[in-house]
């Protein structure tokens, strides 16, 4: 990039907010599983008007511009693959309104998902979107890429929180979609187009999120069995026999035995998979909810259940549940992280598959996840160091997602497609389709400057 540019850059942001190191730029080349080029220089905003007039300078000279949150994204979306900025918006952290009588906060992208629920839970309100990442993920991240999270299964995902927008689009113009209202039918939900867009039709600056009145009692329960089939059947008998848990969340061995220590009560020997969910609502809905779910336990003796005690037991249980990703890397050096969803009915064959896969090539294959709404982790161990290894990951990875789309599923159920899956988006959807999608990014981005390279396969 041209030094005029950079001081162009700087006059915007202010020089301390805008760097061209290079072990700055190391910073901003990788997310939470990929690594990519270094960016060209990296910019860290702190208005929307200062988001604007960058984009009115990456339009007048045609250079990249990748928003980014705080990279914990998982399928290289914030990678900058075609050089340029990287526009890092963790400056726009601000909560700029907690409305408590409409039930809305009103916040910029940089707010952490975590201190956005804190906030929330001062006023007797709670913003359920809680991905694993959660005490350090954005807003604005989230956003980009629908996160979905533990409580999906009841709540829905982040476009379901998510009921306006502050938009500044890639010709710098700023527009705004939605309302604060519960509801809105006014011209194109252009809200629920950019949420998921991966960042590629535009930088969100402000969101105005639906929050939800703070549940007043909470139970946990860890179910264990000995049969990796039965636990995954189990999760759509719960569901079909009047409980919805807030969450629902499925380990298989593998998981178990690397998070076993952050459990006050580790699970039975010979445990082969387990869920852990969890039950809110009002005192009387959640004691009513939780008999029959131990009703209907009772009629499996085949599974192990046991009930947190305290609060502070099930948050270490959940903490070992959202230990799982980081503790892979005790299994292996490097490991594939997908993230597949499937009708809950298939997620049996699913899991049985992933089983039989890793046999096959030798791996070490592990599922967890969000089984309540089909939403299955499946981590593909391996050292990349050994090419045999990295054959197989990459063989794995194939052989997952064409299993997945033979049985109904989706190629992501929140990570999004980035840059890792991106080759494979004609397995889920038809030509027509990508020439549609290709057509909107076309109408919104002409010049092909706002993170480009992403979603679409490299032609």
């Amino acid at each position: 990039m041209k030094p005029e540019l950079i001081h162009q850059l700087q006059a915007i942001v202010g020089s301390k907010h805008c760097t061209t190191r290079p072990e700055d730029l190391h910073c901003y080349s990788y997310d939470g599983r990929s690594t990519g080029p270094l960016p060209e220089v990296v910019v860290f905003p702190d208005s929307t008007e200062q988001v604007s007039r960058i984009m009115q300078l990456a339009s007048a000279h045609r250079f990249p511009v990748v928003p980014r949150g705080a990279g914990t994204g998982m399928t290289g979306g914030s990678l900058p693959v075609k050089g340029g900025a990287v526009m890092v918006l963790t400056r726009m952290n601000r909560i700029l309104e907690i409305d408590r009588q409409n039930q809305i906060a009103i916040a910029e992208p940089g707010v952490i998902t975590a201190d956005l629920q804190k906030e929330a839970r001062k006023h007797g309100l709670f913003y359920p979107p809680d991905p694993a990442s959660v005490k350090f993920c954005t807003l604005g991240g989230n956003a980009g890429e629908c996160a979905g999270g533990l409580s999906a299964v009841k709540y829905g995902v982040t476009k379901d929180f998510i009921i306006g927008l502050e938009v500044v689009l890639p010709s710098g113009e700023i527009i705004t979609t939605g309302t604060r209202t519960e509801k809105g039918v006014t011209g194109y939900d252009l809200t629920r187009l950019f949420v998921g867009c991966e960042g590629t039709l535009g930088i969100i600056t402000r969101l105005t999120c639906r929050l939800l009145p703070l549940p007043e009692a909470r139970e946990t329960f860890l179910v264990s069995s000995e049969s990796l089939a039965a636990t995954t059947t189990l999760v759509a008998t719960i569901l079909n026999n009047d409980v919805l848990p807030c969450t629902l969340e499925y380990m298989d061995r593998t998981a178990i035995g690397i998070v076993t220590g952050f459990m006050a009560e580790p699970p039975p020997e010979n445990t082969e998979a387990l869920l852990l969910l969890e039950l809110d609502g009002t005192r009387q809905s959640v004691a009513e909810e939780s008999e029959r779910l131990q009703q209907l336990l009772a009629s499996h003796p085949e599974f192990t259940v046991h009930k947190a005690a305290t609060r502070d037991e099930a948050a270490t249980l959940w903490q070992a549940r959202r230990s799982i990703s980081p503790a892979t890397f005790n299994l292996k050096p490097n490991k594939i992280s997908e993230d597949v969803a499937v009708p809950r009915s298939r997620i049996p064959e699913l899991v049985a598959f992933c089983e039989k896969m890793a046999a096959e090539l030798n791996l070490i294959v592990l599922t967890f996840g969000h089984a309540g709404d089909g939403n299955i982790h499946v981590n593909i161990m391996l050292d990349k160091s050994d090419p045999e290894q990295e054959r197989a990951g990459e063989e794995a990875k194939k052989r997952l997602f064409e299993f997945t789309i033979s049985i109904g599923g989706t190629l992501s159920g929140e990570h999004g497609i980035g840059t890792a899956k991106s080759k494979f988006l004609p397995l889920e959807l038809n030509p027509a389709t990508i020439r549609a999608m290709k057509g909107i990014k076309q109408l919104f981005d002409p010049l092909n400057i706002l993170n480009p390279g992403k979603i679409f396969p490299a032609e």
